[in-house]
């Protein structure tokens, strides 16, 4: 299915796709092209070896590697095509979900690592993060799930005054049984809170039930949300159960509820208002108890005024409304998110705890990630898996600093970034003041206190009475505070 070379508009990207069945390279094609990605087809690598090394071959961007085997024959077949054109970034797509086979990927070489099935919304997400210099070259979407374990509110990680006012509503909401609708930027922890609502509620002890609404086809919602009947449709060759009926008793969150087809959105308010739902080409009435937690990267209000969301749906999914700020609007929380991701990341199979300097941090809090905290948790994954020694460095992030330098000049998705005095403040709590051991635990109040005694002795020189100004307490209580501490005056 190789492509001719005239036949290739000027202003396309260009994929090498190493597959070799004709169904998967078609609708890989075919979503290639919607975004403006020409796909070059190969068999086999011997093929793509070939097809690399030809004139023709030189217009590729990035290569897809499907049907990728873990072991030593997986790496020799990414190391067999690095060696022809080491430059490219390389993908690999396979059905297994394994972090362990995701870290043996990378180190053979491998740039991302998609697992099946993939929608088309994340395939191009990632072929445009691995081409384009703004955007992180680490992504490793599909492994955020693998590695993330759900959190109570009191695990959430982040001081910033928004992130913790919409932590607090989501928490006063848990108890009861109204809808939530949370809204927010893709990766900035929506499903977290999700998961936080729902682990505080009384629904707790069973799981929680998750759809995707925007990966799946629009002739396939109503089916996957309320089941079918045998027969109700070609290829309904069995009765299939919804994820209403699943979430008999729990929650249900759905997540992307924005890319709902409005028909779907008359069927999903019905169901809200009487929870009464029929499954397709059925004629029974089922009654569900199901609470409801959405979740959306839109602003549902103007998608309303645009004629695109039931506004009577709008409101009945925004009982309560948590709006999760975006990344670089908290980039106070980076250190101690950084942290917190590392010692989560050192769980994972083949991994070890790492821990991060001043300088790697400061390369973190300078960059304005666009996929806010799923994307720092991804580049510090690649990171850890590439590092050679026992703390992350900033040459262990050198694209982020790239992408940095580069979205200086940008203002697409970068926000001002803090000033040069609130960020020493915040990496005050990175290794000056660590807040947390090395198993990732947090250290105990009298140690953190004693640190900030000691910074601020040093910081003002000795002066004891503009120290014990400058942390609000008299200068007895200081030189009291001193002895039951066991430092000098000296920091």
């Amino acid at each position: 299915m190789t492509a001719s070379p005239s036949l290739r508009p000027d202003s396309t990207r260009c994929l090498l796709l190493i597959d070799d069945e004709p169904a998967q390279r078609r609708l890989v094609t075919a979503i290639g092209a919607r975004a403006g990605w020409w796909v070059m087809g190969a068999p086999d690598v011997e093929a793509a070896q070939k097809l690399l090394r030809s004139e023709e071959g030189q217009d590729v961007n990035a290569i897809l590697l499907d049907h990728w085997m873990a072991g030593e024959a997986g790496s020799e077949i990414i190391q067999q095509i690095r060696g022809v054109r080491p430059d490219l970034p390389l993908l690999v797509l396979t059905a297994q979900t394994s972090v362990a086979l995701a870290v043996e990927a990378m180190r053979a070489g491998a740039h991302d690592f998609l697992v099946k099935p993939i929608t088309p919304d994340r395939l191009l997400a990632a072929l445009n993060a691995a081409t384009d210099r703004r955007k992180s070259r680490s992504e490793l979407r599909p492994l955020s799930e693998k590695i993330a374990q759900p959190l109570n509110f009191d695990e959430i990680v982040g001081s910033a005054p928004e992130f913790r006012a919409a932590l607090a509503i989501a928490a006063k909401a848990a108890r009861a049984r109204v809808s939530v609708l949370i809204e927010g930027e893709s990766g900035s922890g929506k499903e977290v809170l999700a998961q936080a609502i729902h682990t505080a509620s009384p629904r707790g002890k069973k799981p929680m039930v998750t759809v995707n609404c925007g990966a799946i086809p629009a002739n396939l919602v109503e089916s996957v949300l309320f089941g079918h009947e045998k027969g109700a449709f070609t290829g309904a060759f069995d009765r299939h159960i919804g994820r209403f009926e699943d979430a008999d008793g729990t929650t249900l969150f759905l997540d992307e509820v924005g890319e709902l087809p409005l028909d779907t959105q008359v069927k999903l308010l019905r169901a809200l208002e009487t929870g009464e739902i029929q499954r397709v080409g059925g004629r029974a009435i089922q009654t569900v108890d199901v609470r409801i937690i959405a979740a959306t990267n839109r602003r549902l209000a103007e998608e309303v005024a645009k004629g695109s969301f039931r506004e009577d749906l709008y409101y009945r999914l925004n009982v309560v409304h948590c709006a999760v700020p975006p990344l670089r609007q908290r980039a106070s929380d980076i250190p101690a998110l950084a942290r917190h991701l590392l010692a989560r990341i050192a769980e994972q199979p083949g991994m070890r705890y790492l821990s991060i300097t001043d300088d790697a941090l400061a390369v973190l809090m300078a960059y304005g990630w666009p996929g806010n905290v799923r994307q720092l948790q991804n580049a510090l994954f690649r990171a850890a898996v590439l590092c050679d020694g026992n703390a992350l460095t900033a040459a262990d992030f050198p694209h982020i600093a790239q992408e940095s330098t580069f979205s200086k000049r940008a203002d697409d998705y970068h926000a001002p970034r803090l000033s040069g005095a609130s960020n020493s403040a915040a990496l005050s709590n990175g290794p000056g003041i660590t807040l947390y051991e090395s198993d990732g635990n947090l250290r105990s109040l009298e140690a953190i206190e004693a640190d900030v005694i000691r910074l601020a002795i040093g910081h003002y020189r000795g002066r004891m009475t503009e120290v014990a100004r400058r942390l609000g307490i008299g200068r007895s209580t200081l030189y009291r505070k001193l002895g039951e501490l066991g430092i000098g005056d000296a920091a």
